[in-house]
């Protein structure tokens, strides 16, 4: 057996399989970058929009109201046209966008681009981890899957170092760059430089191979599978993926997530929105977005901040990096329970820090000297423990783990419900921070940190080293 392995493996194309996996993840890094370049861009469109705090803020967020639209659309459309031809569609609109919202005019314009914006990356957020789930083999699968949260944080990081460096040459983002265009203009169009080699490199890969079986395009399915894992695993794969479908042939659809004997919602389902519901209820946008307030509680310069900021972020790519190094050998709940402890002891921290908090002279939060230090680093291991565990994982999981026939129409109702709860969780926290305070706000989100250890342990299926056709729905 293990010769009959080793030959197998011998005839896989791992250099083909890790570079079509790699253009796919690239939807990731236009995901980051798309959601982290609005960061530098506030004050040109207050100025040139004559925006109000609202407005703004509206201009800001109005790209999640795109992020659900995309997520749930994408996966309905990958079963009828295909993963990658929803990608296609994904880096058009990254384009459009970009474009599109560095020629804005008005608020109304602008918001109208960062909408279709916001589509590309929903679409992206699902469709990416989804195709490399359904081209790579079961005991790498997680590695390669895991890439794209890697690229995620690096677009993020792209685009705060992009946006800084433009204002940085133009004097200010309000300022002349280039052609006459302001600084936050070029932010926007800056994006263009990897989205339109993302669209042209997605002409070049194949579809997905079991896509393509369900659409009953088995030759060309065949074709695919044998340049991927080779001729003789190549058609073991065929015959497998064919089997999984044979006893369930119409078409997917919406109604295929119901368990008809039961008439209840399959539980896998459940599952699959618990897990997006959670990766957000933990509040990682709201430490993202409110980190600033931490560093300068410490004492830290508004210019020293920026430089916490990119060293966290070094800090949020090594944790992936590392978690793509245990995935595959630790497996997936592990994971997902150690990091969620892990988060539920610093939110906890984090919490007691601003408990003991005064309001300063400018009526900031301010922090004693080493109660600061604590908040900032109990946050910092909290971005550690988010990445490796929930940031990486619950992508990789909602890639894999549903059956090849409700995979597409999961997929959608799991990535609405994960960018619903971005929006919600961003929304309430102003709200809460006037409400209720910092330490309840994060105690909150303490909270759903130590729920979801429950919700892993009694009801998350470890996916490690199991084939996509073996999943139970």
């Amino acid at each position: 057996m293990d010769v009959a392995n080793a030959t197998h493996h011998s005839e896989e194309n791992t250099a083909f399989i890790v570079l079509i996996s790699l253009v796919a993840t690239i939807g990731g890094f236009l995901f980051g970058f798309d959601s982290g370049v609005i960061n530098g861009t506030v004050d040109g469109l207050q100025q040139a929009f004559h925006s109000n705090s609202v407005g703004t803020g509206f201009n800001v967020a109005s790209m999640l109201l795109g992020c659900a639209v995309g997520a749930f659309f994408a996966g309905r459309l990958a079963d009828y046209y295909g993963r990658r031809s929803v990608l296609i569609v994904a880096a058009a609109c990254f384009i459009i966008s970009a474009w599109g919202s560095g020629i804005s005019t008005s608020s109304a314009e602008f918001v109208v681009y960062r909408i279709i914006g916001g589509l590309a990356v929903g679409a992206a957020s699902v469709m990416s981890p989804a195709y490399i789930s359904e081209v790579s083999l079961a005991r790498y699968r997680g590695r390669l899957a895991s890439v794209q949260q890697i690229a995620i944080i690096f677009g993020l990081f792209a685009a705060f170092l992009s946006n800084y460096l433009l204002a940085r040459f133009a004097g200010a983002s309000t300022q002349p760059l280039w052609l006459g265009y302001d600084a936050w203009r070029w932010m926007f169009w800056m994006e263009l430089v990897p989205a339109i080699p993302f669209l042209v490199a997605l002409m070049f890969i194949p579809e997905s191979p079991r896509y393509l079986v369900a659409k009953g395009h088995e030759s060309v399915a065949l074709a695919v599978l044998k340049r991927l894992y080779g001729p003789r695993s190549g058609q073991a794969k065929f015959d497998e993926i064919r089997a999984s479908l044979a006893s369930d042939q119409h078409r997917p659809r919406f109604s295929d997530l119901i368990d008809r004997q039961r008439r209840r919602v399959r539980p896998i389902v459940w599952v699959g929105i618990g897990l997006a519901a959670f990766q957000q209820l933990v509040g990682i946008n709201v430490v993202f977005y409110y980190g600033a307030v931490l560093w300068q509680a410490v004492g830290f310069s508004e210019a020293d901040a920026l430089l916490i900021n990119v060293f966290s972020g070094a800090l949020s790519i090594a944790a992936c990096i590392g978690a793509m190094l245990m995935i595959d050998r630790v497996g997936r709940k592990p994971l997902l329970w150690g990091g969620s402890v892990g988060m539920a002891i610093t939110l906890a921290l984090v919490a007691y820090a601003f408990s003991t908090a005064h309001t300063g002279t400018h009526g900031q939060v301010a922090l004693s000297g080493g109660i600061g230090v604590l908040a900032l680093v109990a946050a910092n291991a909290y971005v550690v423990c988010f990445n490796m565990s929930w940031g990486p994982v619950m992508w990789v999981m909602l890639g894999e783990m549903f059956p090849n026939q409700i995979r597409g129409s999961a997929l959608a109702a799991a990535g609405a419900v994960q960018w619903i709860a971005n929006f919600l969780i961003t929304i309430t926290f102003p709200i809460l921070l006037a409400g209720l305070g910092l330490a309840a706000a994060y105690g909150l989100y303490t909270l759903a940190a130590l729920l979801s250890v429950v919700f892993v342990l009694k009801f998350v299926h470890e996916t490690k080293g199991k084939e996509l056709e073996h999943m139970d729905g």
